[in-house]
């Protein structure tokens, strides 16, 4: 099952400079893995260390946020896409 990726500017250099990357997956958790086994520096910019995803790290699928739905568990359609956007923060 493909899902596309689209990560943001911040990250792409730790893709070797890509805004899109193909991975497998039928979940958003499982396709994050396939995203670190191409990727394995991206790892440490998203996962917690624990299984989870940084705090700062939003992630939506085809536009809805996991947070309000399953979490990494959150199943991803085949050509589905995962965004990752870091959190903003500032006064």
């Amino acid at each position: 099952m493909a899902v596309t990726v689209k990560l943001p500017t911040q990250l792409r250099a730790a893709a070797g400079g890509a805004s899109k990357i193909e991975v497998a997956g039928e979940t958003v958790g499982a396709a994050l893995e396939s995203l670190y086994a191409q990727h394995p520096e991206l790892k440490d910019s998203l996962s917690d260390g624990d299984g989870g995803l940084r705090r700062f790290v939003n992630v939506y699928v085809d536009g809805e946020d996991v947070r309000f739905g399953d979490g990494l568990a959150t199943p991803v359609k085949d050509g589905g896409e995962i965004q990752v956007l870091p959190a903003v923060a500032g006064g």
